[in-house]
């Protein structure tokens, strides 16, 4: 299998977000700590169609997966 590497701006951009750095940073800073027990895709602030593309790269360890981990560890910290 052939994984490509994704940045958090791709992600975000993947998500239908504001793909810029810096927006990607007020984000983070906006909607962190995270409880430790919620699932990241569980988080309020994800649309229904955004929640599924988290949970399904996550559990296909598809390419996308390695940055959602890192957005994950990000929000939980």
């Amino acid at each position: 299998m052939d994984f490509h590497y994704h940045s958090l701006p791709d992600l975000f951009e993947q998500l239908g977000l504001p793909a810029e750095m810096p927006a990607v940073e007020h984000f983070i800073e906006r909607h962190h700590p995270l409880p430790a027990a919620m699932l990241l895709a569980d988080a309020s602030f994800w649309s229904p169609s955004q929640a599924s593309f988290l949970r399904e790269e996550v559990l296909g360890d598809a390419d996308w997966a390695e940055v959602v981990d890192d957005l994950n560890s990000r929000l939980h910290h």
